[in-house]
């Protein structure tokens, strides 16, 4: 059985961004001096049972992400393909270069996670070896609403009790049969799903729930670096 990792990297990050007029994808922003991307490449390499990682970026950074990887010293184990408009196409691109059969497992992992650790890659790997699909996700501490939207603003509908409730995160992991069924079945009917999780619960494919951690957070505004700085910080004490 063969792991492979795909990370989706081919956002612009406008919210991390603002308005500046040639917003820097947050993928190659640094943090502690590293680029983004390679604190998430250097999680899944050192994972013991990962095979191979498929970065996906858009055409223009290609060479870039490439020359990173080598920098880096991942060329042997990482492939950069060309991302697409949405993260599905990413990953679908991904999945379409991977060398699988049906019973490998595949994880899809935010790029700008960068603070995912070995131990839950490893009992996402092992969740996905046993349920078929799973996915990192967090229980909802706040009181969750659930809203209508008028001309006037929000209107709550209903409460949504919090145990049948968890904020996903990544990595999502699935036997690559299943992933590939379930992204063929929505590209036939032209469906675009918030994660990877949403097409095979669209496709009735049962996915499991791995504990997930605050710390596992994703870069998307720019106190999130800072508060990924200080995680970083605690974690080499």
């Amino acid at each position: 059985m063969q792991v492979f990792v795909i990370l989706p990297a081919a956002g612009m990050g406008t919210r991390m961004a603002g308005p500046q007029p040639n917003p820097q994808p947050k993928q190659f922003l640094t943090l502690d001096g590293v680029p983004i991307l390679i604190h998430s490449l250097r999680a899944f390499a050192a994972a013991p049972r990962v095979t191979s990682i498929y970065v996906a970026v858009r055409k223009p950074e290609m060479e870039r992400a490439e020359a990173q990887v080598a920098e880096y010293g991942f060329s042997d184990r990482v492939h950069v393909v060309e991302g697409g408009e949405k993260r599905q196409e990413s990953v679908a691109n991904a999945l379409r270069a991977l060398p699988a059969e049906a019973d490998d497992i595949v994880l899809v992992h935010d790029a700008v996670r960068p603070l995912i650790d070995v131990a839950t890659i490893e009992r996402t790997i092992d969740a996905v070896a046993e349920n078929g699909a799973a996915i990192v996700g967090m229980p909802a501490v706040d009181t969750i609403k659930q809203v209508e939207r008028t001309a006037h603003g929000a209107l709550i509908t209903a409460t949504i009790p919090r145990e049948f409730v968890v904020q996903a995160q990544t990595p999502q992991g699935f036997r690559y049969g299943l992933l590939a069924r379930a992204f063929a079945e929505a590209a036939a009917d032209g469906f675009v799903g918030t994660d990877e999780a949403s097409l095979l619960e669209r496709a009735g494919i049962p996915v499991a729930v791995v504990p997930g951690s605050q710390v596992n957070l994703k870069i998307t505004q720019p106190g999130d670096l800072e508060l990924a700085e200080f995680y970083l910080r605690q974690r080499g004490r």
